[in-house]
């Protein structure tokens, strides 16, 4: 199974999963945004009747500043949101188990390994949690052992002294690149941006 493939399964993973999340967190998003968007209207209204009471260019800028504190506030509403889908995806990740973690990790590892192919023996840190799986999967490999913990959702991270290299293979950085790359999509479902 090659690197691309194993992104993309994770990448799948993901986007299933950030739909699932996102029809629960639509209906918080719109409480959220809800709740923002009375604050601001109330924020805005206020502002207007102080306005009324000043010359003209003064009631421009309190306009100015309520309609930036609404924007601000409907902005903090969203990033709060995603925020709360990103942990969702974090706990969805940490869940995996049985065959399909198994057969995760053994495919980050096996992309790692690539890495590795010219040194004799190399050290495979993961999640306190997979360290019985590690040491399985590390059975069907020579010259690779287990050698602790790392702090992360699950994956590998593969180092060797001989070659000086280290590869960060855990879920943790395919979510932050699957993350990153399709921040505004997911932005665009949960907040209905078309």
């Amino acid at each position: 199974m090659s690197l691309e493939t194993v992104v993309e399964d994770i990448r799948d993973e993901a986007r299933a999963r950030a739909e699932e999340i996102r029809e629960d967190a639509e209906a918080e998003a719109e409480e959220i945004i809800s709740e923002a968007e009375a604050d601001a209207e109330e924020t805005l209204e206020e502002a207007e009747r102080a306005a009324e009471r000043k010359v003209a260019q003064e009631r421009e800028q309190q306009l100015s500043s309520a309609k930036l504190e609404a924007k601000q506030m409907r902005l903090e509403a969203r990033r709060d949101v995603l925020e709360q889908v990103r942990e969702d995806v974090e706990s969805e990740i940490v869940a995996l188990d049985g065959d399909e973690r198994e057969e995760l990790t053994r495919a980050l590892l096996d992309a790692a390994a690539e890495e590795f192919e010219t040194v004799d023996s190399a050290v495979v840190y993961g999640r306190a949690s997979d360290e019985d799986l590690l040491e399985t999967i590390l059975a069907d490999y020579d010259g690779y052992e287990y050698a602790g913990e790392y702090d992360c959702l699950g994956g590998v991270v593969v180092e060797s002294e001989e070659s000086r290299l280290r590869v960060n293979n855990t879920f943790d950085s395919v979510l932050e690149d699957v993350w990153e790359d399709n921040l505004r999509e997911i932005s665009s479902q949960l907040f209905d941006e078309q």
